[in-house]
C-alpha cells in the first residue's frame, strides 16, 4: 500500500516559490512570539511585540493586494478598471498608530519601572514585589 503525494515534486516547489512570503510572515511571528514569552527584559518585549505587529500588518496588506489593479479612484475614460480594496490598507494605518502609542506607553512604564526598582528584568521586578509583600505580611 502505498501513500502517493497529490503533489509533485515540481508543483510542490512552484507553490513554495510563489507563496514564500507567507513563510516569511510566519517566521517573524514566531520570532516576535518568542521574544514576548521568553525574554525577560521589558525592552526586548516591547522589540517582540513590535516585531509581531509588524508580520501581522505584513499579512494583511498582502492578503488585500490586487495583482494587475489600480488605486480606487475612478479615472475618467477608464470605468471598467480592476480596483485594489482599501479597507486592508486603511485597518493597518489605524492599527500602525495604536502600535506606535502602545510602544510609546510601554517605553514610558519601562522607564518608570526602572526608576522604581533599579531593573528591567521581569524576574528582578516580581522578586521585588514579592519582598515587598512579605515585609507587609
Amino acid at each position: 500500500m502505498s501513500t502517493a503525494c497529490p503533489l509533485a515534486a515540481s508543483e510542490l516547489l512552484e507553490f513554495f516559490a510563489t507563496h514564500f512570503h507567507y513563510l516569511i510572515y510566519i517566521v517573524l511571528m514566531m520570532l516576535g512570539l518568542y521574544a514576548v514569552l521568553a525574554k525577560g527584559n521589558l525592552i526586548k518585549k516591547v522589540i517582540g511585540l513590535n516585531i509581531l505587529q509588524t508580520a501581522v500588518f505584513l499579512f494583511y496588506l498582502s492578503i488585500g493586494h490586487v495583482k494587475d489593479a489600480t488605486v480606487p479612484v475612478w479615472w475618467f475614460g477608464h470605468p471598467d478598471a480592476v480596483y485594489e480594496n482599501p479597507l486592508p490598507h486603511v485597518l493597518m494605518l489605524t492599527a500602525i498608530v495604536v502600535g506606535v502609542s502602545i510602544t510609546a506607553v510601554a517605553l514610558a512604564l519601562i522607564v518608570r519601572m526602572k526608576e522604581s526598582y533599579g531593573s528591567i528584568e521581569e524576574f528582578d521586578i516580581l522578586a521585588a514585589d514579592e519582598a515587598d509583600a512579605e515585609r507587609e505580611d
